[in-house]
């Protein structure tokens, strides 16, 4: 849930700044201008992380629609803090923290019919992860992932972006992941084949803050 107003929404975004396998394919996002002031907090937000492995290239926060931009918002839930609560149709990450508070991020979900539900934990976690189509996807499009059958080493091109979050669900591997992706413009939208996607910064920011073993709930 958001705040009351813009304004109070890219507040909140500064105040968290200050405290702080899968493959697309989708069409542009809707751009709406940020509000004054919270250009500078989402321009750092989105900028270059050139201490990565692989430098993470800057994102155009005038190409992002303000809804999606990292932020701390009001969120009233039963969950615990440190529970990582997916909204699939608002298409947004809530990580749940103290005080009735989340950090919110915009993601991009898996298309009907490919995406997961229900309640799992964060198996283990890694850095630029090396990515491999599930059967399922090679025997769906053949001619888009049978060459990467013995997979895909980590980097800039890869799918999964610069994390990902590895999804078990008693005791299984669910082949879910929540996951980095090399085409920030598709998030917002169901475009992938299950998992869920963020932009480079904002994986890396969840990363940090939630350690393996942490529930998800996908709603």
């Amino acid at each position: 849930m958001s705040l009351p107003n813009k304004n109070a929404a890219f507040l909140s975004l500064a105040v968290g700044l200050a405290v702080a396998g899968c493959t697309t394919t989708g069409s542009p996002v809707a751009v709406t201008q940020l509000p004054e002031g919270s250009q500078l907090a989402a321009n750092t937000t989105y900028a270059t992380q050139p201490d990565e492995k692989f430098a993470v290239p800057a994102i155009d926060v005038a190409e992002i629609d303000p809804k999606n931009i990292r932020q701390q918002v009001n969120y009233q839930t039963d969950e615990p803090p440190g529970t990582i609560v997916i909204d699939t149709k608002s298409r947004f990450i809530y990580l749940v923290r103290e005080g009735g508070k989340a950090m919110r991020y915009g993601v991009g979900v898996g298309r009907e019919g490919l995406e997961f539900k229900g309640t799992a934990k964060v198996g283990f976690k890694r850095e630029w992860p090396h990515w491999t189509p599930t059967p399922a996807m090679i025997a769906r499009e053949p001619k888009r992932y049978a060459r990467w059958a013995k997979g895909m080493d980590g980097g800039i091109g890869n799918p999964l972006g610069a994390r990902a979050l590895y999804l078990f669900k008693d005791g299984k591997d669910t082949l879910f992941r929540i996951h980095g992706t090399n085409e920030p413009n598709t998030i917002g939208h169901a475009v992938s084949s299950g998992c869920i996607r963020m932009m480079n910064q904002d994986v890396i920011d969840l990363y940090r803050r939630a350690p393996s073993g942490s529930k998800v709930v996908v709603r």
